[in-house]
Parts: structure tokens; C-alpha cells; sequence
């Protein structure tokens, strides 16, 4: 039988794309919820809450809010359903309740469902090893539509996470630097710096730097189009069929570990 994908949100952009994307992949539409009452049609049924849309689906897709995150994991993890969690700008409790509740239910968790970034994060993590922080300042520039609420972006948290790793460290032992203004003195060797440039209606635009006093190498990822974090995450959905409990990112998905 078809697998039954459940929408968080299901009213929104990404909901739309989700629901057209799990059609597209030959997936039953379980039904979806919505933030609020009114609106625009939904392209399923709107179930009351995140309780009964798991009690509906095989496995539920969430790009919401990091508000949600956490009691939309617990829920999944308390009716023994696969949960693909795309939201941004979670916190670093919010994270670890999510952790928690793989535990004991398969849960997807990536900063990008694209493909493209998936590989982008493994090449970064192979150039920081291979550059010294000493001789090269590592710097992430990002770019999103205006209505974007968190900063830096997740992908751009994640590139700077697989240039930690790739030096041995994390990233917050290496530091971050960002928001510079004013006399700020001199950069700090071995710190993560991030800028995050918001407008107009780009879907997502990353660029990792490293700067050395003779060479410069950038290695840039553009999305022009959402539709691929929902091609990406109804792949997710269907790849946790029958997984044991446990957090998983993209690169489980991809093969790629």
C-alpha cells in the first residue's frame, strides 16, 4: 500500500510543495495541520492537531517553526511514527529534545534537503581538514528572502559545524565571529565568521570562503527553487520506512554514510 505522509502546515508554501511532492512519489496524502483557521484551501484535510495527523500517517513532514519542533518530535516519538523535521533555527534545547526523542522512533533531521548542500557540507568538511586554521580564515555568506526570521540560516549553522569538524574541534570551541561594526580589532585565527544577507525573494544562496594571504577559495550552493527541500524530504519521508529509532540527517539518506 501507498505510504501515508502527513503535512505539518500543510496550508503553507512549503506545505503545498510537500503535498504535491508526496503525490508526485506515489504517497497517500494522510491529511495535514494548519497554524490557524481561514486562509487559503488546504490540499488535504486539516486534522486538529499534530496528535491525530500522526495517528493518520505512516510518517509526518514538518517545516513549521522552531516553536513546534520539540512537542511535534515528542509526539512522534510517543506514537512510534518516523517524523522529517526541516525547520531552522532551532535552539540548542530544542535540539535536544528532538535527540531525545529519536530515542525511540526514526526521526530525518537536516538543515538542507537538497541534495546539492548535502554534498557541499561533506566537501567542506574535506577542505577544512586539508587548510589550516592558521593560514586560512574560514567565512559563510548567506542569502535569503526577506521573510526569513532566523540568522544565520541552518545551512549556514551546519557549514560552519563541518568546518569545525573537519578541524578537529566544534563550533563553538573555534568560535564564531559575525554582525561586524565598528572597531572590532583584529579577526580572531580559527574562528567561523558568518554573514547573513536578507532580501527580495531568494530561496537560499551559501558561500564558503577560505582566505589565505596568497589564495582565496570559494565554494558557492544557489537554490532556485523550494521544491527541492520538498523533493528532498518526501525522499527522507519514504527512506524511514521501517528504520530503527534513531536521529538521522540526509547524508543516511543520500548514502552517503
Amino acid at each position: 500500500m501507498p505510504i501515508r505522509i502527513g503535512i505539518a502546515g500543510i496550508a503553507g508554501r512549503m506545505g503545498r510543495l510537500l503535498a504535491e511532492e508526496a503525490l508526485a512519489a506515489g504517497a497517500t496524502l494522510a491529511g495535514g495541520t494548519r497554524r490557524q483557521a481561514g486562509g487559503a484551501a488546504a490540499p488535504a484535510p486539516v486534522l486538529p492537531d499534530i496528535t491525530a495527523l500522526f495517528a493518520a500517517s505512516d510518517v509526518v513532514i514538518d517545516f513549521t517553526h522552531a516553536s513546534t519542533a520539540a512537542a511535534h518530535a515528542e509526539a512522534a516519538a510517543a506514537a512510534g511514527k518516523p517524523f522529517v523535521l526541516g525547520t531552522s533555527g532551532l535552539s540548542a534545547e530544542q535540539e535536544a529534545a528532538v535527540a531525545a526523542a529519536a530515542g525511540r522512533t526514526a526521526i530525518v533531521y537536516a538543515a538542507n534537503f537538497a541534495p546539492g548542500v548535502n554534498l557541499f557540507l561533506a566537501i567542506a568538511e574535506r577542505m577544512a581538514a586539508a587548510l589550516p586554521p592558521e593560514q586560512y580564515d574560514a567565512e559563510i555568506v548567506e542569502m535569503h528572502h526577506r521573510q526569513k526570521v532566523d540568522a544565520p540560516s541552518g545551512t549556514a549553522v551546519a557549514l560552519g559545524r563541518a568546518v569545525a569538524r573537519g578541524r578537529g574541534t566544534t563550533l563553538e570551541a573555534a568560535g564564531t565571529e559575525s554582525g561586524r561594526d565598528g572597531h572590532t580589532g583584529a579577526r580572531q585565527t580559527g574562528a567561523i565568521g558568518f554573514a547573513a544577507l536578507r532580501g527580495g525573494q531568494v530561496v537560499g544562496e551559501h558561500t564558503l570562503l577560505f582566505a589565505a594571504g596568497s589564495e582565496h577559495i570559494a565554494l558557492t550552493h544557489r537554490s532556485f527553487d523550494r521544491r527541492v527541500y520538498a523533493t528532498g524530504a518526501v525522499r527522507a519521508a519514504v527512506w524511514l520506512q521501517g528504520r530503527a529509532p534513531g536521529l538521522y540527517d540526509m547524508k543516511h539518506v543520500l548514502g552517503m554514510v
